[in-house]
């Protein structure tokens, strides 16, 4: 899937976890209420199996099942320095940038299928993330259902946000960033294609975002690599 850069406008930051700024959802069209029972999916990893079956029999209605992470990034213009190979005894230089304007790949994988959709956004919000669920929700086969697995971001967790019929959002537990492979996929692109660098403008940081995204869409065995864990994809 290709990304691409939307308008910032009626983007604004939600304030708080949990909980969204009034209005926030008009910008994608009146959102449903929030689905029951979405804690009944908490201890993810010790019962993901568990879980899976009960989604596939009820949410998914017996259709088959796509395992999928999600999660962001900001990428800026006061990015990253990783290391670099270098002849042994030199000490090479890298440009540090001190402007602070910045953007946020929406990212989402697949592991198993080595499949991903993701949209670079102006900011993380509700509105946002509904959009970045529209994207998702365009990638899963036809027929299929998807099983979405996230932080507790607040614009992830809102009752305000609009999710689609073939997606089933299931939150990993708090503080367990180790849990989304995502966040190994963020740190493969920084160490390949983001970091170490100076960003002109906005539009180059959006420019930079989408060929390092893209890249990655055409190494579909490095998704299936990056991306898979054990308690996940056993089948």
């Amino acid at each position: 899937m290709g990304l691409g850069g939307v308008s910032a406008l009626a983007l604004q930051a939600d304030d708080e976890q949990g909980a969204a700024r009034p209005g926030l959802a008009q910008a994608v069209g009146p959102a449903p209420a929030s689905r029951p029972g979405q804690g009944r999916y908490l201890g993810v990893q010790k019962n993901f199996a568990t879980v899976l079956t009960e989604i596939a029999a009820r949410e998914a209605a017996g259709k088959p099942i796509e395992i999928w992470f999600q999660d962001e990034a900001r990428i800026g213009q006061k990015n990253k320095i990783t290391r670099r190979w270098a002849r042994r005894g030199t000490r090479p230089s890298a440009p540090h940038d001190q402007r602070t304007r910045s953007a946020y790949i929406f990212g989402a994988i697949c592991p198993a299928l080595g499949k991903g959709a993701a949209l670079v956004l102006p900011r993380c919000t509700t509105a946002a993330m509904a959009l970045h669920l529209a994207e998702i929700s365009s990638a899963v086969a036809p027929g299929a259902h998807a099983v979405l697995l996230l932080d507790q971001a607040g614009w992830h967790m809102t009752g305000k946000l609009s999710v689609p019929a073939n997606i089933t959002l299931l939150p990993l537990p708090a503080k367990s960033p180790e849990l989304n492979p995502v966040e190994n996929i963020w740190q493969f692109m920084r160490d390949n294609w983001l970091s170490n660098r100076v960003f002109t403008s906005y539009k180059d940081i959006i420019d930079h975002c989408c060929y390092a995204w893209n890249k990655l869409i055409d190494q579909p065995w490095r998704i299936t690599s990056i991306g898979s864990r054990d308690w996940a994809h056993r089948s």
